[in-house]
């Protein structure tokens, strides 16, 4: 879809160019004073007199008027140059291409030299440029019947630059492929649970592995039995629909070794079980596969932009129903590492189910292990909806991913994780654990338990119960799931080991 051009770009025939504009220049250069100059000098006027603003975030539209073959010019604030940052464009960019369909047209462009900065490349810009459009135009049609207006899509997207255009359309394809692993995630997330079954998702995980070349294991019920996972077991006794323990590999070393591990939570449904959720509680619980759809999001990007690490992704699928083989409050199960565990709350699953995986991850070799989830309403009660929970037993690993949703600008704070918190977990009279030893505390409860089986393999937890979905629409996408994690999980893994472990 995106081409680079080094040429002259109002030369060009577009129905729609993108221009960004700084506030208060002292005169215009490079592609501004081009267009300026085909202008008359009018574009300086308008900028003066405040018809075009570059208000941050702002958009102002003006017509080719023949002074060129575009069509229309849609400039985008950016406020000052020395304030512009790449999560600032990032969001910029999303705002007007959330507006384009106002605009009706089949072809784009942007002048992409206008957006660059000291701080922002060249290279900045064009994967923030791709990142932002595909996020921000991604729509989940749903299932309402079709209307016959035809829809309008962008068939083309030129970027006029200077700079190298092999450097700038790799950057752009690694744009795209962060934009489209999000949104591939945000699609499992906002399909209802009857659409989206454990069979659904390990179904959905063998076309990955088919179109990335990843090899594949998927443990059925009868496996998962002779092997002893009875925590994800336990969680699936109540429903008609079998559990799966997905796996996916990706080698991009010549050894398997240094492997990393990503663990998600793909309970496709929860009732809470016999822990019954209240009627408002329920309802919206499609979304807590969410950490299975960041870590197969993420998978869609690893298999794309193939970077030199070593990835096993382990995803426990299963739903959490309520019959009369169900599990219940106070039953003790074995789970595969056979730690013994005493259920006092069913509705805290989203443990038990990454207990097996996390064990079942490393028994494949994973050295470096993160497990993300959507594990429990507390951690929304501490950090709220726009910040995603963390616990970790190894400084350096938290750094790394610390680091890496920074560039996502994907919000992460660190939870306290303490010894007096492993013994909360282990306090149970009958068993080694305890799935839920009370209301305080509760997301670290729910961290410290996944932790025993972490155990001294560098592990980092992941909550995001909070911001896996979100109730308005943003700069980069609508109301819904917001695939959070995926960018920050294929970030990790391309820029691993480039700090001290």
């Amino acid at each position: 879809m995106f081409k680079v051009i080094n040429a002259n770009p109002f030369e060009s025939n577009q129905e729609c160019m993108l221009i960004g504009l700084f506030e208060q220049p002292e005169k215009f250069t490079g592609q501004l004073l081009e267009l300026d100059d085909r202008f008359g000098g009018e574009l300086t006027e308008l900028v003066k007199s405040g018809d075009i603003s570059a208000k941050s975030k702002s958009i102002s539209v003006i017509h080719g008027l023949g002074k060129s073959g575009i069509k229309r010019f849609v400039f985008i604030g950016l406020g000052r140059e020395k304030d512009l940052t790449f999560d600032a464009l990032r969001e910029a960019f999303g705002r007007v291409c959330k507006k384009l369909d106002d605009f009706r047209i089949r072809t784009l462009s942007t002048a992409l030299d206008t957006f660059v900065t000291d701080q922002v490349s060249p290279n900045d810009a064009a994967h923030a440029l791709s990142e932002s459009y595909i996020l921000a135009t991604y729509i989940f049609s749903g299932y309402k019947q079709k209307s016959n207006e035809p829809e309008i899509d962008i068939e083309s997207f030129e970027v006029f630059t200077n700079a190298d255009s092999d450097e700038v359309s790799a950057a752009l394809q690694v744009g795209s492929a962060h934009g489209e692993g999000t949104n591939s995630a945000r699609t499992l997330v906002n399909t209802p649970g009857n659409m989206l079954t454990a069979t659904d998702m390990a179904e959905y995980a063998k076309k990955l592995a088919q179109s990335y070349n990843f090899e594949i294991e998927i443990l059925e019920k009868a496996e998962m039995e002779k092997l002893g996972m009875g925590a994800i077991l336990a969680v699936n006794k109540g429903s008609a629909e079998p559990p799966y323990m997905i796996v996916l590999k990706y080698q991009g070393k010549d050894e398997w070794k240094d492997v990393i591990g990503l663990v998600g939570k793909g309970v496709t449904f929860d009732t809470g079980g016999y822990s019954l959720k209240p009627k408002d509680g329920i309802v919206g619980m499609k979304m807590d596969m969410g950490g299975a759809a960041a870590v197969l999001g993420a998978m869609e990007i690893i298999g794309k932009l193939r970077p030199e690490q070593n990835v096993v992704a382990v995803i426990p699928a299963t739903d959490n129903m309520v019959s009369g083989e169900a599990f219940k409050p106070d039953d003790v199960i074995t789970s595969f590492s056979g730690k013994t565990i005493e259920v006092l709350n069913t509705d805290a699953e989203g443990r038990l189910v990454l207990a097996d995986a996390i064990t079942y991850a490393k028994q494949h070799g994973a050295e470096f292990l993160v497990d993300v989830a959507t594990l429990t309403g507390g951690v929304i009660i501490a950090l709220g909806l726009d910040k995603t929970g963390a616990l970790t037993n190894n400084e350096a690993l938290f750094e790394e991913v610390l680091e890496a949703s920074y560039e996502a600008g994907e919000f992460i704070w660190r939870l306290p994780y303490t010894e007096k918190d492993k013994e909360r977990v282990r306090s149970s009279k009958i068993a080694d654990l305890n799935n839920s030893p009370g209301r305080e505390g509760h997301a670290i409860m729910g961290g410290a338990f996944i932790g025993e089986f972490a155990e001294d393999t560098p592990w980092v937890h992941l909550d995001i119960a909070g911001t896996a979905t979100v109730k308005s629409s943003h700069d980069l996408g609508p109301e819904g799931a917001t695939g959070v994690m995926v960018r920050t999980l294929a970030l990790f893994v391309e820029r691993f080991g480039q700090g001290e472990q």
